[in-house]
């Protein structure tokens, strides 16, 4: 799951980013309203958390221009102690949930998972489903016919974006994006290494599941019983 966190005190938004990113989450910071907005409409994110209190542009602006623009990323809205008003203005703007300020890493993550099975992304225990096989976002493990396999993160990342994806081709820039970021230098190889790492485990588990390459654009998921012909 990527994930947006836009909050303009900087230690704060650090610390919480890295406690996220042990527990496998990959996660993006921006400072202000403005550079939040600009990352969102990328739409490269699946959670967006926003600080309600933003310079340049506040949450609820924020909030209101993604909606206006149509970008339905689900946000998890920050709110000062007690403020029922900007609780009720962040919910009437589109906030899917909030969160007190100051929290527990703890509460945010269960949100977070709350917010995934609200998507139909995840069952109980960050578990996410596809033909014969299940991917366990927070320990990285494949399991099917029996067996388990740990992935490395970024092969877990790519197996979930091709499983909340599936049959629909993504493009080798989106899966770049992605697992290694919009700023990063990665290039198609290394996207091709990491499809084959992940192809190799999920051939020693199932027959049915299987990473289609979509010449000219990138890969998809599919079941054996949709393989044609190349597309």
């Amino acid at each position: 799951m990527k994930i947006l966190y836009v909050e303009d005190e900087k230690y704060m938004a650090r610390a919480v980013a890295q406690v996220l990113r042990k527990n496998n989450y990959s996660v993006d910071l921006a400072y202000d309203g403005e550079n939040g907005l600009d990352l969102v409409s990328s739409g490269l994110y699946d959670i967006v958390i926003l600080d309600i209190m933003l310079p340049k542009l506040d949450g609820i602006g924020v909030l209101h221009e993604m909606r206006k623009r149509s970008i339905l990323t689900p946000v998890i809205l920050l709110t000062a102690k007690g403020e029922t008003e900007d609780k009720v203005k962040g919910l009437d703007s589109g906030a899917d949930d909030y969160l007190v300020k100051p929290f527990q890493t703890e509460e945010l993550m269960a949100r977070l998972r709350a917010l995934g099975r609200r998507r139909g992304q995840f069952t109980a225990d960050n578990i996410l489903c596809y033909g014969d096989i299940e991917l366990n976002y927070n320990t990285l493990d494949l399991l099917g016919n029996g067996q388990t396999f740990h992935l490395t993160l970024k092969e877990s990342q790519l197996l979930e974006l091709l499983i909340t994806n599936k049959g629909q081709a993504i493009t080798t820039e989106i899966i770049i994006e992605k697992l290694w970021g919009w700023n990063s230098d990665t290039e198609d190889s290394h996207v091709q290494v990491q499809v084959a790492f992940l192809r190799k485990k999920l051939s020693l588990i199932t027959k049915r599941v299987k990473i289609k390459t979509v010449r000219g654009i990138g890969y998809m998921l599919i079941l054996d019983e949709e393989v044609t012909t190349d597309v």
